[in-house]
């Protein structure tokens, strides 16, 4: 009978540790959303005291420190943003929003070349980050305008270089931000930004056109029409329903930490990131998959075009949610029909 007690206060005490996990959850995500509410509304001072307050007593909380760097990096208050950006990058150095953020700090105080390796840093993580790309093509438009202006100073004669500076300054001038667009994410890795987004509006003190990743809600896309049949490429009628059911079984597999049934919806000559070997490529998303204690990986707003009857590509909304972070992103897939199935054969974020 003792063995038995003792068998259901064991069950009792797991079930009072999941109520409170969920709890536990359900809190953050209360306070997460009403940071990012205050966050939206201009009312910094007390999104930043709600975030230290939750920080407070979960000091590794990195989604909840990124928000703070947001805070901070709107209030101006550029060392204390570093500082937060800083410390995610070396904790979470296969990330890279924190380091893109750090570039715009670093480029709003006109350091250069720190905002340049941070960029680089960004994009050694994800090569399809657009926006680290974007922003170190101004950082390098940036440095190109000092350096022509120096060449000036040494030789005013200098006419190319003239023409060259004018160039620049007129490129800076025109290409302005854009709007809100997704955030990039390393595939199948949990993001520090929560439902990731870039800024509507650059911090005052950024310049020309580097662009920063903000905690900001963006409406939902409305779905597209269909095309009229004789502008469709021809394809079998039930094509687009089985990269449908191929795209859901894939993201199904990864929720499950299914590694191989993940895997084999990669079409042999798919394009690994970097140019990495298959094998260094599988052998790193068995880990990052293994890794999370559980995923949930769902797929919403979906999109397909044909380039043949062989080739086509599908875009969507991927919201990736695991037991610590989540993250949501936009995400295109190049899939080709290998026999009966379609498989990936290359995939971009934030496209």
């Amino acid at each position: 009978m003792k063995s038995l007690n003792f068998h259901r206060a064991n069950a009792s005490m797991t079930a009072c540790a999941v109520v409170l996990l969920m709890a536990a959850a359900a809190t953050f995500a209360d306070e997460s959303e009403e940071v990012a509410k205050l966050y939206k509304q201009g009312n910094l001072g007390k999104a930043l005291e709600q975030a230290d307050a939750y920080l407070a007593t979960r000091p590794k909380d990195a989604q909840m420190r990124f928000q703070k760097g947001l805070i901070l990096t709107e209030q101006n208050r550029i060392a204390d943003a570093t500082k937060v950006f800083s410390s995610l990058s070396e904790e979470y150095p296969d990330l890279p929003e924190p380091y893109n953020n750090l570039a715009v700090l670093y480029a709003s105080q006109g350091q250069y070349d720190k905002a340049k390796s941070a960029l680089e840093a960004a994009i050694r993580t994800h090569p399809s980050y657009s926006t680290a790309h974007e922003n170190l093509g101004d950082i390098y438009a940036k440095m190109a305008s000092q350096a022509y202006g120096k060449a000036l100073q040494l030789d005013k004669s200098n006419a190319t270089a003239q023409t060259k500076l004018s160039m620049i300054k007129e490129l800076v001038t025109t290409n302005r931000p854009k709007g809100v667009q997704p955030a990039a994410l390393p595939a199948g890795k949990p993001s520090v930004t929560g439902p990731e987004k870039i800024a509507e509006k650059l911090p005052e003190k950024v310049p020309d056109n580097i662009s920063a990743t903000a905690e900001k809600p963006v409406p939902e896309k409305a779905p597209l029409a269909e095309k009229p049949a004789s502008e469709k490429p021809a394809v079998a009628d039930n094509d687009s329903k089985e990269i449908l059911k191929a795209i859901n079984a894939w993201a199904k597999a990864w929720s499950d930490k299914d590694a191989s049934t993940y895997l084999a919806f990669y079409a042999s000559d798919f394009h690994t990131p970097r140019g990495t070997s298959r094998p260094a490529w599988e052998k790193s998303r068995r880990e990052r998959i293994g890794k999370p204690k559980s995923i949930h990986v769902e797929i919403t707003h979906p999109k397909i075009s044909f380039t043949n009857a062989a080739h086509a590509t599908v875009s969507f909304r991927q919201s990736y949610h695991s037991d610590a972070i989540k993250s949501t992103t936009t995400k295109t897939i190049e899939m080709v029909k290998t026999g009966e199935k379609w498989l990936i054969q290359q995939e971009q974020v934030g496209r």
